[in-house]
Parts: C-alpha cells; sequence; structure tokens
C-alpha cells in the first residue's frame, strides 16, 4: 500500500449520513478503494457494482473530490425474490485532495462496475532524476 499525502480518504460507513439529506429512500454505502501512486499521477480504483457511465456523478469543489452512484434495483419479470444475501443501494465516497493535483486533468473511466479516477500530479509536485556532475 503506498503512503500518499496527496490525497487523504475520507472513510466513513455511510448509512444514513446526519450531515446531508437524502432524496432517495435506499440504503447508501462507502465503496472500497484502493490509491495507487504511479509517479506521474495518482490512480484510484472504486467497486461501484451495478453502477455505469450514466449513473455516476463525479465532482470536485473546495478540493473534495466526491463520487455518487446511482443504482437501481434489478428485479427480473415474472420473478419473486425468496431469499436475497446482495444488498443494493446507492454509493458515496468523497476524498479531500492536496495541492499536488492537477484539477483541471482529472479524468475518470468505468468498465464491469469498477470505477478508475486518474489524478495527474502537478508539475511541481512530480519526481525528478536529479543529475550529478564531476567537479
Amino acid at each position: 500500500m503506498a503512503d500518499s499525502k496527496s490525497m487523504e480518504a475520507q472513510k466513513e460507513e455511510i448509512t444514513a449520513p446526519e450531515e446531508m439529506e437524502r432524496t432517495r429512500e435506499c440504503r447508501c454505502f462507502s465503496p472500497r478503494a484502493d490509491i495507487y501512486d504511479a509517479n506521474e499521477q495518482i490512480i484510484v480504483v472504486v467497486d461501484v457494482p451495478g453502477a455505469d457511465e450514466n449513473s455516476i456523478d463525479v465532482s470536485l469543489e473546495k478540493n473534495i473530490l466526491t463520487i455518487n452512484a446511482y443504482v437501481a434495483p434489478l428485479e427480473p419479470e415474472g420473478y419473486t425474490l425468496t431469499y436475497a444475501e446482495y444488498e443494493v443501494g446507492d454509493y458515496q465516497r468523497s476524498f479531500k485532495l492536496s495541492d499536488e493535483i492537477d484539477r483541471d486533468k482529472i479524468q475518470a473511466t468505468i468498465k464491469d462496475g469498477v470505477l478508475r479516477l486518474f489524478l495527474p500530479k502537478a508539475a511541481a509536485a512530480k519526481a525528478r532524476k536529479i543529475g550529478v556532475k564531476a567537479g
């Protein structure tokens, strides 16, 4: 696990957040995330099963990167649910960004319920090799 000061995760299990009002009556989960430092950028991988590009909202406001994913329950026509172990609900997760991230170049992709956020480092934050001269 990479130790990175570029991003601080605000980890909270979200089931009934007191600081905000929800307009949808369903459960809301805090999805698991992995954060990688890839020298030129930070990559955040977030599991949001059931979500697609039309149901995800990624926003950045006052150094807080917020992910909201809305998932509709899948109920096959002609079937009645007898037993369920998988709970369906929305996802919400926030990350506080440092000044090391170039906010104008943030990108996001989703495939098979996995959201990937690419957070390029600002030029001043990138690691660079310093040449050593004899003499």
